[in-house]
């Protein structure tokens, strides 16, 4: 309860009493909270109050609003490590003990389809490249988290679509081709939306927030051997980045 004759502020006794019953189960993950008014008759407290409380809540990771909607509790997010992405297709599918990646399509496209294609892996202006082109889901801990898009050149792996429909190890399609073993990812990031094909995939509202992060996979050699987009719910995980010296 809240006890207006303590020393500590309002605010921060709602909090604490909204995070209990998130814990406790009374709030339980996508559920919504009461409204800002239901509160203040509630407790006998503010709306500025109330309005404090949820925001710090809203911004600590523990609940998100929908406009028009209300505040809603937010569903526990698994950790990404943004830099941990390691080409070919996420290793080929890989599944381990807590990821599990599905296939959606295996297509073929060019550079001329594509433009930016073009100039990601720096075709020349006269030239026609054909690639792979891999969309594919990821899961983790058995939450639906992403959708990525894979982009990679025929000219180097002409068989890598069988490769990825059987899940050949990644190591035997590098046999022989040592110069152009992944080393190097630079990625970009940025928040987009949902379109209508995207969150019947990820089984999402459409128009829901989504981070995306593009990866340029490149080769010891400096060659790019891949590029990859991955949309990640934004409600569903939490990206993790690491910087050394």
């Amino acid at each position: 309860m809240i006890n207006k004759y303590s020393n500590e502020p309002l605010y921060s006794q709602l909090k604490k009493m909204i995070v209990s019953k998130i814990k406790n189960g009374e709030y339980p993950p996508g559920s919504k909270i009461p409204s800002e008014q239901e509160f203040c008759e509630c407790y006998d407290i503010s709306r500025p109050t109330v309005r404090q409380a949820i925001s710090e809540l809203t911004n600590s990771g523990y609940l998100y609003r929908m406009r028009g909607k209300g505040t809603f509790v937010l569903e526990s997010r698994s950790a990404v490590h943004a830099k941990t992405y390691t080409g070919f297709t996420d290793s080929i599918l890989d599944n381990d003990a807590d990821s599990e990646q599905k296939l959606i399509s295996i297509g073929e496209l060019t550079n001329k389809e594509l433009p930016k294609l073009g100039g990601i892996f720096s075709v020349r202006s006269n030239q026609i490249i054909s690639f792979a082109h891999i969309k594919y889901t990821s899961k983790i801990d058995g939450d639906l988290v992403s959708l990525n898009t894979s982009y990679i050149p025929l000219n180097l792996f002409p068989n890598i679509a069988e490769d990825v429909r059987n899940k050949k190890p990644s190591y035997d399609i590098l046999r022989g081709k040592y110069p152009l073993v992944p080393a190097n990812t630079k990625s970009c990031l940025e928040v987009v939306y949902t379109q209508q094909n995207e969150a019947q995939l990820l089984k999402v509202p459409e128009g829901q927030p989504l981070i995306k992060i593009s990866n340029t996979i490149l080769s010891k050699s400096g060659q790019v051997v891949e590029y990859v987009i991955s949309k990640y719910k934004a409600d569903k995980c939490k990206l993790l980045f690491e910087n050394s010296k």
